[in-house]
């Protein structure tokens, strides 16, 4: 391992030739000063980089002249890389989180690595901080096929506990000090409240094991279980972030049930510095990467798993998208939510949760009658997915398309969802669906009220 003390020393066209395959650590783990260098060398071009969700001081890698040496394979979009996404300055990378590690051994092979690690420790090991995801494989690609893995040593970055790379597997390292990208916070409106108290009274219990992400529902449903007082929750989760800090913190989380004693996540996130160094050498937390965390098949072996992720839209048919705004628009990406929609859903008393507010900041309606023409899919109508909007939840299980239909309008916001009726009813398409109403609520649906009647 050698180590550098300018940028320029290694971020160079004499390191990074024409061709070469760059796989980046994202989120709250970007290498920034190492990046800012790869968009500012006027004599590195032609080269790709691929990236899940960049965040921090970062812009520059997206202007128009970086674009034009830069092939940006977005696997998870963020505020930096949509325009350019949606302008085709930059392409689209589709892949579940779970399936990140194996195509970038089998089919990228990426010959350099960019991320940012915290250590040593007493071994000679470096954590991987904030993020691992994808980028152990793209380490271990470069270890068996040859490149370079360039590090920052960011004196801010938390020791995370659980995923190391070993100074042998370092080629360059510049010590960097600058602080970690925030997550937004956002205080949960009365509409989040509605639908974090809903999620947790029907679906979280004693014993339930954990995965949601960032934002004013999983802040809601967070306060919900501690007012509701359960006990004995684990965290098996791909994000972590300050609402499970809470839980831990308020002794609901003990993990009793996983087969390990910590919280188990593949990036972790913070609103504030303190989050971070509370991450620093934490045993109650882990880190590993997201072939791990979103296995399909580790995931459905957790107790009660329930998984809530949030979307942008979905259908009368169930159809549930999240990654973009219509066909080609991309908002986001395929991330991890279909791992965990269907491995919860095959968890011993598990549950597969879209939890959203039924309209848009701008009042459009988030239930439509179909969903957009092109659109990718994160959960298609025949999954068993749960959708919990502020007016009730519905369950599809056991349900016709036509039940489907009646129980998924009634989540709307009441004008839209008696136009929805409308539509379903002088639908031909769909057999009888007068029929569907016979029973009142739906079947499946669950109305808000009937659960708390006085809020």
């Amino acid at each position: 391992m050698k180590f550098v003390k300018k940028v320029e020393d290694v971020i160079n066209a004499t390191y990074i030739k024409p061709g070469s395959v760059i796989y980046t650590a994202g989120n709250a783990a970007v290498p920034q000063k190492l990046l800012k260098q790869l968009a500012r060398d006027p004599y590195i071009y032609n080269v790709d980089l691929l990236s899940v969700l960049l965040l921090g001081d970062v812009g520059e890698l997206f202007s128009e002249v970086a674009c034009q040496k830069i092939r940006h394979r977005i696997i998870f979009s963020g505020p930096y890389s949509r325009e350019p996404l949606n302008k085709g300055m930059a392409t689209y990378q589709l892949m579940h989180l779970s399936d990140i590690p194996k195509q970038i051994l089998n089919y990228i092979k990426p010959n350099v690595v960019m991320l940012t690690v915290a250590g040593p420790d007493n071994g000679g090991n470096y954590s991987y901080g904030t993020t691992v995801e994808g980028v152990q494989s793209a380490v271990h690609s470069i270890r068996e096929n040859g490149g370079l893995v360039i590090v920052e040593r960011n004196k801010q970055m938390p020791f995370v506990l659980g995923t190391t790379i070993h100074e042998s597997e370092i080629d360059f390292m510049l010590d960097t000090d600058y602080p970690l990208p925030l997550s937004p916070v956002h205080q949960p409106d009365e509409t989040a409240q509605r639908i974090g108290r809903l999620v947790t009274e029907l679906y979280i219990k004693n014993g339930s094991t954990l995965q949601y992400g960032i934002g004013e529902v999983p802040d809601a449903v967070t306060d919900s279980i501690i007012n509701k007082g359960v006990r004995d929750i684990g965290i098996y989760t791909e994000l972590f972030a300050d609402a499970m800090r809470k839980l831990i913190d308020e002794g609901v989380v003990t993990n009793k049930y996983l087969d390990v004693n910590f919280s188990i996540a593949s990036i972790f996130l913070a609103a504030d510095k303190a989050g971070y160094d509370w991450l620093d050498y934490n045993s109650s937390v882990q880190s590993r990467p997201c072939n791990f965390t979103n296995s399909i098949i580790r995931i459905a072996q957790q107790h009660k798993m329930v998984a809530i992720n949030s979307a942008i839209g979905v259908d009368l048919h169930g159809n549930i998208w999240a990654d973009s705004l219509k066909g080609r628009q991309i908002y986001s990406g395929i991330g991890g939510q279909a791992d965990f929609l269907r491995g919860s859903y095959l968890s011993e008393g598990g549950h597969a949760i879209i939890a959203m507010k039924s309209t848009t900041a701008s009042g459009i309606s988030k239930i439509v009658d179909m969903c957009p023409e092109g659109i990718t899919t994160t959960a298609i109508s025949a999954d068993p997915v749960i959708i919990v909007t502020e007016h009730g939840a519905f369950d599809p299980r056991g349900l016709s398309i036509g039940e489907h239909a009646v129980g998924i309008a009634h989540l709307a916001e009441p004008v839209t969802r008696d136009a929805l009726l409308k539509r379903i009813y002088e639908s031909p398409e769909f057999h009888k669906p007068r029929q569907a109403l016979k029973d009142r609520p739906p079947k499946g649906f669950i109305p808000y009220h009937s659960i708390f009647k006085y809020n």
